[in-house]
């Protein structure tokens, strides 16, 4: 597989050790043999949004106080990381049939208006065009896909918002279903990327 310039690597696991999502990120990271990664552990909590946030973050750049930039801080930074990949890699557990919250607080600090999305005459308009994304999820028993898969439409859904819209998901769910044969199965699709 040719190199890779720059990824984003997202884990969303609260679980270090024996995380099915890490596996799988681990090894399409290596199948990917980028020249740069930036990793993301969002076990490392992130801030939620709170009122200073949105406030500073409706003020016009240029107007905002000293402490609003600080407000701004992390979300600026989590901002620059994704203008900067070329890729952006999720690996992602489904907690309760949707994304940990974790990874719903890294989505609130990147989705921002006339940061990484805009509103036009004809709708919103995302702003990160031009990437791909790999979206990595295990589950013990929500199938990808069916109703209960909280998860998967929604992220899809916002990262064509910011405007990525070329989105690989590779899925070893229903593992205590099927045992060792869902996380097997979706490393030999990493493995033919």
């Amino acid at each position: 597989m040719t190199s890779i310039k720059n990824i984003l690597r997202i884990d969303a696991s609260a679980r270090k050790a024996g995380s099915s999502s890490r596996a799988l990120t681990d090894a399409l990271i290596e199948r990917l043999d980028p020249d740069n990664i930036v990793t993301r552990d969002l076990a490392e909590a992130l801030p939620f949004v709170t009122e200073d946030w949105v406030g500073a973050n409706f003020t016009d750049e240029a107007e905002r106080n000293d402490g609003q930039k600080a407000e701004l801080a992390v979300s600026d930074t989590l901002v620059a990381e994704l203008f900067a990949a070329d890729i952006l890699v999720i690996g992602t557990p489904i907690y309760n049939f949707a994304i940990p919250a974790a990874l719903k607080a890294w989505i609130d600090m990147v989705a921002r208006a006339r940061k990484t999305f805009h509103y036009t005459a004809n709708g919103p308009e995302g702003l990160l065009t031009g990437k791909k994304a790999y979206i990595l999820v295990a589950s013990g028993g929500t199938e990808i896909g069916s109703e209960i898969d909280f998860a998967t439409g929604y992220l899809r859904h916002v990262l064509g918002f910011i405007g990525i819209d070329d989105v690989t998901i590779v899925a070893a769910d229903q593992q205590m279903v099927r045992g060792e044969e869902a996380l097997t199965q979706a490393l030999d699709e990493v493995a033919a990327v």
